[in-house]
């Protein structure tokens, strides 16, 4: 919620959202959190798309505190050697994922930012070349597309992946001229609707409630093939004018 909150501009210093992310803080800094953390085959295996998204929200939202260079500090001690993060509990599992890599990378962008670390700024580098050396969504083996939900437009993601969140963060954080975006671009521009916008092609939101996984009362515009959805459009409109683009 948080990082949504923050990706839509809530401005910095809204107290009504202390409270949040102070529970943000508690959980991942609490040693009940600590018990789950797993290093096996030497890499640690942890869902870092959260520590991620606490480092970025509260930068964002204005939170940041001692307990936010900590999560950082974890992020940085907690790199695979390939440049990302993984939570695969497998010990066979050697590379890096695409959903919990985007987050740390857009966090660690920000604080390099705020802080002027160079040390946090190589570490962003690193993490970027994951995607850059795919293209964002190319297996390097053989260049085709590594998922299908990875071309697929939609917001929020939440902790999913797609080239429209990827080339967002890579604006973000300053690779979008990168030449290996290209492909991913051209993808954005050629989903370009007849009616100027960009359409959601998929949703992780629910307003029924089974369970608190993308849980949400806010209607996000719904899926179309034909019609454009204002978020989406905002997002990909942002990438593309970043990238020098014009439709």
């Amino acid at each position: 919620m948080l990082s949504i909150l923050a990706d839509l501009g809530v401005p910095p210093g809204d107290e009504s959202l202390r409270p949040l992310m102070e529970d943000v803080f508690s959980w991942l800094l609490g040693p009940a959190h600590a018990q789950g953390i797993r290093v096996l085959a030497g890499r640690t295996r942890r869902c870092t798309s959260q520590e991620g998204n606490a480092v970025w929200s509260s930068l964002r939202l204005g939170f940041a505190d001692m307990r936010t260079e900590e999560l950082v500090s974890r992020l940085l001690k907690w790199q695979w050697p390939d440049g990302g993060w993984n939570c695969d509990k497998n010990p066979e599992a050697d590379t890096s994922s695409f959903m919990e890599s985007l987050i740390p990378v857009r966090a660690l962008a920000l604080y390099a930012e705020f802080s002027g670390d160079p040390k946090v700024r190589t570490t962003t580098e690193r993490a970027a070349e994951v995607f850059l050396k795919r293209r964002l969504f190319k297996r390097i083996r053989d260049g085709q597309v590594m998922d299908k939900h990875f071309v697929r437009l939609c917001y929020p993601p939440y902790w999913h992946y797609n080239i429209l969140f990827a080339l967002k963060v890579m604006a973000e954080a300053g690779f979008i001229s990168d030449p290996r975006c290209k492909d991913a671009l051209d993808l954005l521009a050629s989903k370009h609707l007849p009616d100027g916008g960009f359409p959601a092609e998929e949703t992780y939101s629910r307003t029924t409630r089974p369970s608190l996984s993308g849980y949400s009362l806010v209607n996000w515009g719904g899926t179309s093939k034909v019609k454009m959805n204002p978020f989406v459009t905002a997002d990909a409109q942002y990438v593309l004018r970043k990238a020098g683009r014009q439709l």
